[in-house]
């Protein structure tokens, strides 16, 4: 069996009718209403977090099936792989605490990792169609895809190159996780924010990558399933996720069960000198 990578196209070309398949079946669920059961951490899950995530593991079987998985519901269940330098980073349905809450602030994230980086990511919004990927030029996109798309159509669509913006110092705008509230609500003073906007899942690195904001602080608990495709994204347009001291977020750390430390998404160039005085 070949150990060789799909480039991102490739990729997004065998996982988009996975991916589609996920989606319809969310919101299928979305719209019908969620039973909603409890993980060992207390957490919230849900029939379609599970179902949606079976699909997409049996896709990436086929498309990459010599790379090891790491998933968030099959990780709650104690099925990992062993630490590996390649692997995929799945999150079937991201944003599970407003799915039940009837938003529409959900997502679909699928991320490549290597040697620590995530190298390709693809988001997909059920709710509006909206989707964000990495491809083989090594840049950003976002496309529209109906729900009901065959893969003919898909070679058609309009993909727009994203680009994050430079950030304004005098107006910088921030992305707040509905689930953190006002945690990071000190730091954004300290950075200057004059204005936070709520917004739920790993959308926050795609409004990033965008250019519609400058940054996403989260000093709460996050996985690493979270946040690599978003991270994958962001960078690919221009952009950045650093530690609170400015190392860069990095995956496969099996040894802290994937949890992530406190970051601080960039749209641009890290502005952590004016959250921690210069060093002279």
């Amino acid at each position: 069996m070949s150990s060789a990578i799909p480039n991102a196209d490739a990729m997004l070309k065998g996982l988009m009718p996975a991916v589609l398949d996920a989606a319809r079946l969310e919101m299928m669920h979305f719209t019908a209403g969620v039973i909603i059961e409890r993980k060992a951490d207390k957490s919230p899950v849900t029939i379609a977090d599970r179902e949606a995530e079976a699909i997409i593991l049996a896709a990436l079987g086929e498309v990459a099936p010599h790379i090891a998985i790491v998933a968030e519901e099959a990780a709650a269940n104690g099925l990992l792989p062993a630490p590996s330098e390649r692997f995929f980073l799945v999150d079937a349905l991201d944003g599970t605490h407003l799915f039940i809450k009837g938003r529409p602030e959900f997502s679909i994230n699928i991320a490549l990792v290597e040697n620590k980086k995530a190298t390709f990511g693809l988001i997909f919004s059920p709710a509006t169609g909206r989707l964000y990927v990495t491809r083989a030029d090594g840049r950003a996109y976002t496309t529209l895809v109906p729900l009901n798309a065959t893969d003919p159509q898909l070679e058609e669509l309009a993909y727009e190159q994203l680009s994050a913006r430079q950030a304004d110092l005098n107006n910088l705008v921030a992305f707040n996780s509905r689930a953190s509230g006002g945690v990071s609500a000190d730091l954004l003073r300290s950075l200057g924010v004059t204005e936070a906007r709520p917004m739920g899942s790993s959308l926050k690195f795609c409004l990033l990558a965008a250019g519609e904001g400058d940054l996403y602080a989260r000093l709460g608990d996050t996985y690493e399933w979270d946040t690599a495709a978003g991270q994958a994204i962001l960078e690919a347009a221009g952009g950045s996720v650093t530690l609170l001291d400015g190392q860069p977020l990095s995956y496969g750390h099996a040894g802290r069960q994937y949890l992530n430390p406190h970051f601080i998404a960039w749209g641009r160039t890290p502005m952590l000198d004016r959250l921690v005085p210069a060093k002279p």
